[in-house]
């Protein structure tokens, strides 16, 4: 078992005195490690570092070196993705499947960052353009923020750190990490990593605590300049009103939705939905949670979805083959079999799915809801999906929209012109066309509107939101 503590300014902090935490295994309780829980004082003085090598390090830092440690941190983790990958199915339950696509999406997040930080360009205004500037010149550059606080969930415990990380060393920040408590190894190793990788002490500050303690106090410091977030709405909020002025990123979730239209390929909306509801027992963002469907089809697309959720293997998410692991742990799947079994006793149908077995629930699909039960307007953050029937594209779209979130949706249609007019009606950050909605690539905006959010990751669009926009102007002699 491992003992880790925090690494601030190059040291890690293991006290055999401090309170530690244990990390367990969601699929078998077993311990994975143990954490020395650091407190407001690590906290500060985790600032303190990446302030003080932001001003003599890191804002003096070429292009080319941040790029050649980015790219080599990329290397390096190739190298050790087996490694990695066998963490995350540990710490976090996720089926060996779906980590090593984690693992290979996160080398790609450290090239793409490596690439942009030597694409950081401004702009030459044209001064003259004013009746008073004709005899001066204007340049607007980009400059880092400072010290960006990175806080980051369980689920995606590699891939989201980074989509934080990469893009603040990318942009010339220095960055102080709190992941969750739950996953904390795969952090650790992280930022051993960078240092291998040549990342000077203090550019990265890993502080495990809890959210109660460190993280508020993160939120809260004076000397942090950005925070970029990914949790839950109530956090959100919470970082909402006590972050100042601070610049702010926050991914808050979901209840995605997904339309199909008559037309549309039904084993391809099926393929790509089954995925889209159930991977990672549905401990995404934007996992699939609403499926309207056009009535000419609802019965044979129901059929044919229901049939392949039955199949997908529920097992040790070490085993190739697991489809369906446990969830993160016993109050999250508690949590969503109340849920259940709250419609179902509201009228709603179980069509398949809803045993649960220690912290594993089985693939749910849902019928017959209603508006106000909690599967179809909450969050669930679990493997359950409810499919409704529409007759027109105008009530889809407004079923759709009918809610406090707005990340990503799905639209599977084969009429070019309807595709395009849903997308444009849907109230969301982004849209996908014969797409699910949990389908993500690194390098295109993303982030929602209404309550899912504020701001965008994918690291060009990040490092647009972990740099400010300054002027410089020259009077020219006459």
């Amino acid at each position: 078992m491992m003992r880790i503590g925090s690494i601030i300014g190059g040291e890690e902090r293991n006290d055999r005195n401090r309170e530690t935490l244990a990390v367990k295994n969601p699929y078998n309780g077993e311990v994975v490690a143990e954490i020395v829980l650091a407190g407001e004082e690590e906290l500060d003085d985790a600032v303190k570092s990446s302030l003080s090598v932001f001003k003599n390090t890191m804002k003096m830092m070429p292009a080319y070196e941040r790029a050649r440690i980015l790219a080599k941190a990329a290397e390096l983790l190739e190298e050790q993705k087996e490694d990695f990958a066998e963490i995350i199915v540990q710490e976090a339950g996720k089926p060996i499947k779906h980590s090593w696509a984690e693992i290979m999406r996160s080398i790609q997040i450290l090239r793409y960052a490596s690439e942009l930080s030597k694409h950081l360009t401004g702009e030459v205004l044209q001064m003259e353009a004013d009746v008073r500037g004709s005899d001066r010149l204007g340049f607007v550059k980009r400059v880092p923020v400072g010290v960006v606080a990175a806080i980051t969930p369980f689920n995606f415990p590699l891939n989201l750190s980074l989509h934080k990380i990469a893009p603040a060393i990318a942009a010339g920040n220095t960055v102080v990490f709190k992941p969750a408590e739950k996953t904390p190894v795969s952090a650790y190793k992280l930022v051993n990593l960078f240092e291998e990788a040549g990342l000077p002490d203090g550019v990265i500050n890993l502080v495990l605590g809890t959210g109660e303690t460190v993280g508020r106090a993160l939120v809260t410091h004076k000397d942090v300049h950005k925070i970029t977030f990914t949790g839950s709405l109530a956090v959100g909020k919470m970082i909402r009103e006590t972050a100042g002025f601070k610049k702010v990123t926050m991914e808050l979730g979901s209840n995605s939705p997904n339309l199909i239209f008559e037309d549309a390929d039904l084993d391809q909306a099926v393929e790509s939905l089954l995925t889209a509801a159930f991977a990672f027992s549905g401990q995404v963002c934007v996992s699939a949670q609403r499926i309207y469907v056009h009535e000419d089809v609802y019965d044979k697309f129901l059929g044919k979805f229901v049939e392949a959720a039955r199949k997908l293997k529920i097992g040790d998410p070490r085993d190739e083959e697991t489809d369906i692991g446990p969830m993160i742990e016993a109050a999250a799947a508690k949590r969503a079999k109340e849920w259940i079994e709250e419609a179902r006793s509201q009228g709603a149908v179980i069509e398949t799915g809803g045993e649960l077995d220690g912290n594993t629930l089985s693939p749910t699909i849902i019928t017959e809801v209603e508006k106000g039960m909690k599967v179809v307007t909450d969050e669930a953050f679990a493997p359950l999906v409810s499919v409704m029937p529409f007759k027109t594209e105008e009530e889809a779209v407004n079923r759709t929209n009918d809610s406090i979130y707005g990340l990503q949706a799905g639209v599977f249609t084969k009429d070019i012109d309807r595709a395009f007019r849903v997308a444009e009606s849907l109230e969301m950050g982004g849209v996908w066309i014969n797409e699910s909605s949990a389908y993500r690539q690194d390098n295109y905006p993303y982030g929602g509107v209404k309550q899912s959010g504020l701001g965008r990751e994918g690291v060009k669009y990040a490092m647009d939101e972990m740099t400010e926009i300054k002027f410089i102007g020259v009077k020219l002699a006459k």
